[in-house]
């Protein structure tokens, strides 16, 4: 089994004691233009293993990261999501943030249900993304990439989107409906805008999800669904930073890569890895 930053990992950092925990899940159900999003999880591990341990001033490896077997994907689209809320469930129970690696977006279901129910506490989700995923379902299907967070939002989840460039006139009467915070992408890009404060009475504890084609195609062209006009790699990594100031991440999801061949974009899905879990780290000491 292939493991998240093998080559750099000591013994104690890969052991059960291990911060955090990455659960692959090479799910590709929904995808509705580009395919091969089951084999991202994999590549974004051995792209891992050439990075270095150190990232923007902490070592997050060593807090340990323990790699787990791959998420069994069979079977229906519900139970897929109830196999993988069981897995961060019960990692959140341990005391653990679960790093999920997709696959589609739509198993940010699963991920966030899993954390909810082990915290029970109210939680909100940071999105960095260049769809809204707030259809009612998409090609007959509600578990759907695209309708993931109008899921989410139904069972209570606040929701916080960045870096947003297409979406439906359904998904624009969500976010009002369902009180989404947001800031699209053309305001951000044109406005170089790195930092925005999320609201006051947004929830302390901090899912971050994160799809890659809410990076732009120039930076990130390995995925199913790219969109011009989208955020800089640096860009969407400061807005997540900032939005965790005073809050606690209690779990992360990096989705939507199809590794294309070059192996570029397979590094900087696993480098975005690697800085959420910097930024984990570095929110518990400051908090």
């Amino acid at each position: 089994m292939s493991i998240f930053l093998d080559s750099e990992l000591t013994a104690s950092e890969r052991s059960e004691k291990a911060h955090f925990r990455v659960i692959p899940v090479p799910l590709e159900r929904t995808v509705s233009y580009g395919a091969g999003t089951a084999k991202g999880p994999e590549a974004i591990i051995e792209a891992s293993n050439e990075l270095e341990r150190l990232c923007n001033g902490v070592e997050p490896c060593a807090e340990g990261i323990l790699t787990e077997q791959p998420l069994n994907c069979d079977g229906s689209m519900p139970e897929v999501m109830e196999r993988l809320a069981k897995r961060t469930e019960a990692t959140v129970r341990a005391g653990k943030i679960p790093v999920t690696l997709g696959g589609e977006h739509s198993l940010s279901y699963g991920a966030v249900m899993g954390v909810s129910r082990a915290l029970d506490r109210p939680i909100g989700i940071v999105q960095i993304d260049a769809h809204a995923d707030l259809r009612v379902a998409y090609q007959g299907e509600k578990h759907s990439h695209a309708s993931v967070m109008h899921l989410l939002v139904h069972e209570g989840i606040r929701l916080a989107q960045f870096g947003v460039r297409a979406l439906s006139a359904q998904e624009v009467e969500s976010r009002v409906h369902n009180g989404v915070f947001h800031v699209d992408a053309e305001e951000l890009v044109t406005g170089s805008i790195h930092a925005v404060d999320l609201p006051q009475n947004f929830p302390e504890l901090i899912y971050i999800s994160f799809d890659v084609d809410g990076l732009d195609p120039s930076v990130m062209p390995a995925t199913g669904t790219p969109v011009p006009g989208g955020l800089n790699y640096y860009q969407a990594l400061h807005l997540v930073e900032h939005a965790l100031k005073g809050r606690r991440c209690v779990g992360l999801d990096v989705v939507e890569l199809a590794p294309n061949g070059n192996t570029a974009w397979d590094f900087t899905a696993a480098q975005i890895v690697y800085r959420l879990m910097a930024v984990c780290v570095q929110n518990e000491n400051s908090v």
